[in-house]
């Protein structure tokens, strides 16, 4: 099945001929979006490291975990409302674009990830458990802010 119609069609939607057309609202956009990268990555970061037993060791996981947490979604949706009219505004080049496919495939993995097995080892952490949920979560969220970035590069 060829996607590349459909993506044609999402391209000519009227946000993305909106964002498409204007001289700043692209930039404008992105720097929401990597905004919003930077307070997911902070959220996330303060757990894993936390589990990794590298930082805040006087808080328990649990609470420091239900305390990230709002921050971590707020910044998920960010990152969805604002990639959504970027990725529209150049659909056809998307298509094309290998690490955008690797982006999204990792973006899919790291948000299932987050939301299942992390969230799960946060509640009830156990040492060695708890190390390697957060080098997975670094591993797949770095991996999207690094095909994201190769994006622009492709």
């Amino acid at each position: 099945m060829d996607l590349l119609p459909l993506f044609q069609s999402f391209e000519a939607t009227a946000v993305g001929t909106i964002v498409r057309e204007s001289l700043w609202l692209f930039p404008v956009i992105e720097c929401g979006h990597l905004l919003a990268l930077a307070l997911l990555g902070g959220s996330m970061l303060v757990v894993d490291l936390r589990l990794l037993g590298l930082g805040l060791t006087a808080q328990p996981i649990p609470q420091l975990a239900a305390r990230a947490h709002p921050w971590m979604l707020a910044a998920w949706a960010g990152i969805i409302a604002t990639g959504i009219p970027m990725f529209l505004s150049e659909a056809v080049k998307c298509y094309y674009s290998p690490p955008f496919w690797y982006k999204i495939g990792l973006l899919v993995l790291a948000s299932v990830y987050t939301f299942t097995v992390r969230r799960r080892v946060t509640a009830q952490p156990q040492p060695r458990l708890g190390a390697l949920t957060a080098l997975a979560s670094l591993t797949l969220w770095g991996g999207v802010g690094f095909a994201g970035r190769w994006i622009a590069f492709y």
